[in-house]
């Protein structure tokens, strides 16, 4: 990221640690149940592959300790 922005890695580190921002967790991996995963997962990777011109991917997570509250 550092060099792709032209700024130092510390720069960076710090401007992430300021907002609380974390890297993408990779040390674990999650196949989800849902009936439509396969769908969800077909549109996401086709993203990843051919992504169109001027576009930001988001991803947001819900905790399953906020589903657990809702019920």
């Amino acid at each position: 990221m550092a060099a792709e922005v032209g700024r130092s890695h510390t720069t960076i580190r710090r401007v992430r640690n300021a907002f609380g921002l974390r890297p993408h967790p990779s040390e674990k991996f999650m196949l989800s149940s849902g009936p439509l995963f396969v769908d969800k997962m077909q549109d996401i990777v086709g993203l990843y592959i051919s992504l169109p011109d001027r576009t930001v991917v988001l991803r947001l997570d819900q905790k399953s300790q906020i589903k657990a509250l809702d019920r």
